[in-house]
C-alpha cells in the first residue's frame, strides 16, 4: 500500500498506577496487556517498581521472558517506596530525566488507569508529539 507507514514496535512504555484501584477489572486488564505484549515479543519500558497495576503489567511481560526495564528516580528507591523492579533497573536523578529516557527507549506508549502521575506522563508524551519531539504512537487503555 502506497503511503502507509508500517511501524515495528519492539518496546512499549506503559504508564499506569502503582495502586491496583478498587475494580478487579483494572487488574485483569493490566495482566492481560502484559500477557499480550509478551506473546507478541514486545519488551516493556516503565517507571519501575512492582506495586499495583504496573506490577501486574511488568510481571506478566517478564513471565513471557521478555525484557522489562524500569527507569526509576533514586528518591523512589529510598525505603523501597514502589517495590522491587521486575527486570533491569536504571536509576535517574529526576522525574524529567526519567521521562526523557522512557521516550528515547520506547517505540510507543500506552496509558492504563492511574493517578496524577500517570496523567502527567501521558500528557507529557502528547505534548512532545505535538511539538514534534517524537512521532511515536500513544494509546489509552481504559
Amino acid at each position: 500500500m502506497e503511503g502507509v507507514l508500517v511501524r515495528k514496535i519492539k518496546k512499549i512504555c506503559v504508564f499506569c498506577g502503582a495502586n491496583s484501584g478498587k475494580d478487579v477489572a483494572f487488574v485483569n486488564a493490566a495482566f492481560h496487556l502484559g500477557k499480550v505484549l509478551g506473546k507478541r515479543k514486545i519488551d516493556l519500558v516503565y517507571g519501575g517498581g512492582k506495586l499495583g497495576l504496573i506490577g501486574c503489567v511488568s510481571t506478566a511481560v517478564a513471565q513471557h521472558e521478555r525484557q522489562v526495564l524500569g527507569i526509576i528516580p533514586s528518591a523512589f528507591t529510598v525505603n523501597n517506596l514502589v517495590g522491587e523492579t521486575c527486570g533491569k533497573e536504571i536509576k535517574v536523578a529526576t522525574m524529567q530525566e526519567r521521562l526523557v529516557m522512557m521516550m528515547e527507549l520506547s517505540d510507543a506508549f500506552i496509558a492504563l488507569p492511574g493517578g496524577f502521575g500517570t496523567l502527567e506522563e501521558l500528557f507529557q508524551m502528547i505534548s512532545w508529539a505535538q511539538l514534534s519531539i517524537h512521532n511515536k504512537p500513544i494509546g489509552v487503555l481504559n
